[in-house]
């Protein structure tokens, strides 16, 4: 008797303005509801739903059971109060789909505005409203017809939907990420000038090649690394391609007790190359070993250049919170 008395309940909910069509697409006669949200939908956005379980709890309004306390809040709420509820700051612009459309369209639509919220709240909205978006879309070719990916950006201040090519798209990369860091470097050394922070935008090295260096204690033997001199930092890699360096020197100026000296220390044992070379910083000296003459006097003209440079104000800073290793 309860189970025929909640079908009759259901199927009147159903009839009343703004439920006779589902609530997500607008396809005629739904047959299933959404006990979670309140609202009818169709069998179609009913297969949607149940990829949020987290969000809507479905029923069959025809095939499944009901207890009183869910069909009283089917009909507290419904289609209508849901829209006013999940809809009201939905942009003007925004395509809302229909049952003609494809699934896609109508799942994302859903997913928005039940599980992200985002006709709820407006800063949810920030990807598509914000006037700019960027990303990869396939585009057919002019001459060959082909579909090729290509990087595309929006902008609204511009009027223009722009897209690029591999090569446009590395230069464009690599221009931003050295305005980003010139911004950030104006920042970390207020007091200096462009002709100062430049330099520093990205690694134009002074010198790289290989070497052969010692551990700290000098004890230890003398293993070929990959070393790049960069402004003040001399640092060295196992291999070119490694992605982080295994340690770092830093190379200050002349004025405080850094020096560079040809050849290293008579008791030096280990070293395979014979052309060596030995920094001397206040802390420790660091003993470097080449493979020829000709690498020695570059690298020891390229320690020289450094060392003869006055250090900037902010360079003590990182020279003191600097840690030598190995």
């Amino acid at each position: 008797m309860a189970k025929e008395r909640s079908k009759k309940a259901l199927r009147e909910l159903v009839q009343r303005a703004g439920n006779q069509l589902c609530a997500d697409c607008g396809a005629p006669d739904p047959d299933w509801a959404s006990y979670s949200l309140g609202v009818f939908i169709c069998l179609n956005c009913a297969g949607l739903h149940r990829s949020i379980p987290q969000v809507s709890k479905l029923k069959s309004i025809q095939l499944d059971e009901w207890d009183d306390a869910q069909v009283e809040f089917m009909a507290s709420n419904g289609n209508n109060v849901a829209k006013a509820k999940y809809e009201p700051k939905m942009p003007p612009f925004y395509y809302k789909p229909t049952y003609l459309d494809c699934q896609l369209l109508r799942e994302q639509w859903i997913k928005a505005k039940y599980e992200r919220k985002e006709f709820i709240y407006s800063e949810k909205q920030e990807p598509y409203s914000a006037g700019y978006r960027e990303g990869f879309l396939w585009k057919r070719g002019r001459d060959n017809g082909q579909f090729l990916s290509r990087k595309f950006v929006l902008s609204e201040r511009e009027g223009a939907l722009k897209y690029f090519n591999k090569n446009d798209e590395i230069v464009d990369w690599f221009n931003a990420i050295r305005a980003a860091r010139f911004h950030y470097l104006q920042v970390a050394f207020p007091g200096a000038s462009d002709v100062d922070l430049v330099p520093k935008l990205s690694r134009n090295y002074l010198k790289e090649g290989y070497m052969e260096k010692t551990g700290p204690k000098q004890t230890e033997g003398f293993k070929k690394r990959w070393f790049t001199m960069d402004d003040r930092r001399l640092m060295y890699f196992k291999d070119p391609l490694d992605a982080f360096a295994r340690g770092e020197v830093f190379i200050g100026s002349k004025e405080n007790s850094y020096k560079v000296l040809e050849g290293l220390p008579p008791s030096t044992q280990g070293n395979h190359w014979q052309h060596g070379i030995t920094i001397v910083t206040p802390d420790r000296k660091f003993l470097f070993a080449c493979e020829t003459e000709n690498d020695q006097l570059e690298w020891i003209t390229t320690f020289q250049k450094v060392i003869s440079r006055p250090m900037l104000p902010q360079e003590y800073a990182v020279e003191a919170h600097f840690k030598h290793k190995p």
